[in-house]
């Protein structure tokens, strides 16, 4: 186990919610399981999933930020979360099934919002600002003035 692992508190869908996640990313696994927790890896991040009870909801001060390398990316990871019950946001946020947050934001977001020219950055931003998933080409179109 690492140094460092997130451990993410569910009611007693630990093994429901593991499963779900293993099966949207590809580069994942399940490291093990127990009737209490379990422990598994995204794209080389382990995670511990204990369950214990309705005590403890998550809420939007804790995110996975899934860095996308283009639409299809995006969109992929997008339509995965928010399947069976998952809620839009704002801004690329979005809730799972389970009410986790995630963030899932295309690597040009801030290509586009670090360009030098601040009149630029800030119609990306804006642009943004007023999209629920991120839709790059609509960013771009904000980047050149369109």
């Amino acid at each position: 186990m690492k140094k460092v692992t997130p451990f993410l508190w569910f009611d007693t869908q630990a093994e429901e919610a593991m499963n779900f996640y293993v099966s949207i990313f590809k580069n994942s696994k399940v490291l093990g399981a127990s009737p209490a927790s379990v422990y598994f890896e995204l794209e080389g991040q382990e995670f511990i999933a204990f369950n214990a009870g309705p005590e403890f909801k998550f809420n939007e001060s804790i995110s996975m930020f899934v860095n996308c390398e283009d639409q299809a990316e995006v969109d992929y990871f997008w339509n995965k979360l928010i399947a069976d019950g998952g809620e839009e946001s704002q801004c690329g946020w979005l809730k799972d099934k389970f009410g986790l947050s995630w963030q899932i934001v295309p690597k040009q977001l801030g290509e586009l919002m670090g360009d030098p020219d601040a009149e630029k950055s800030q119609r990306v931003l804006q642009a943004m600002l007023k999209m629920q998933k991120i839709i790059v080409a609509d960013l771009q179109k904000a980047h050149d003035g369109k």
